[in-house]
């Protein structure tokens, strides 16, 4: 791993302690907004920055390529209806989908769309934590893109984890968890691959933005981060 990659990773981790160690006291300050709802958005929207940062330090600083080749964004992509729907529906519902099928889309999207050269190449939905009632909604929406955009590499990048197995060890290789296998079996087109970046398994009553609850932003699961994207992203490299 380069010397830029590594100094852009202890960045990104003094970005995350700064945050954390605010965020209770800022949620508290907070007059326009309840307590729970701050802290809610508040992680979400730490995820979403630190995933934004992961794919550009993988892309600028390890493989070292322009950033203007690089787009994310998290638009909303339409989903068209599937005309074989129109044989399995009452003649007088389908003639009227038919006189404006064009408005019949469902628009979607996951938290961070990768595009290289305005090619959209990752997905990556960012969860401050993810429990197994999640995992079924990702790998819906996950589906619906693939249908769209088949070689879509499809991610989930996790603060915590409440998914049980060993997700919450934050090792190079995790053997997963039964239920959370047993879920994304049935979605034939979609390979989920999970990131989780916090140890410890996410408690409700031991939040981690409460100062005696604090956990550490692990170096090794962002290097593992670095190392997935990678992966997808040198193909495109030049």
């Amino acid at each position: 791993m380069k010397d830029a990659t590594r100094k852009a990773l202890e960045m990104l981790v003094q970005d995350y302690d700064r945050t954390i160690g605010i965020m209770e006291s800022d949620a508290n300050d907070n007059t326009e907004r309840a307590y729970g709802g701050f802290v809610r958005q508040a992680k979400g929207k730490l995820q979403e920055y630190i995933t934004k940062r992961l794919i550009e330090i993988a892309w600028i600083d390890e493989l070292e390529q322009k950033q203007s080749r690089l787009e994310i964004n998290s638009a909303k992509i339409p989903i068209p209806i599937k005309l074989e729907y129109l044989t399995r529906i009452p003649d007088y519902v389908r003639k009227d989908i038919e006189s404006h099928i064009e408005d019949f889309v469902y628009k979607l999207s996951v938290d961070r769309h990768v595009f290289i050269d305005g090619k959209f190449i990752l997905g990556i939905e960012c969860k401050a934590y993810t429990e197994n009632a999640m995992i079924k909604h990702i790998m819906v929406d996950f589906m619906f893109l693939k249908t769209l955009y088949p070689n879509l590499k499809c991610f989930l990048f996790q603060l915590e984890s409440m998914l049980g197995g060993d997700y919450e060890q934050v090792t190079d290789k995790p053997l997963g968890c039964p239920a959370t296998h047993s879920i994304m079996s049935y979605f034939d087109t979609v390979d989920l691959n999970i990131l989780t970046m916090i140890k410890g398994v996410r408690k409700v009553d031991e939040p981690i933005n409460k100062p005696e609850f604090y956990k550490p932003l692990e170096m090794s699961a962002l290097e593992r981060g670095i190392k997935m994207l990678v992966e997808e992203l040198k193909v495109y490299a030049k």
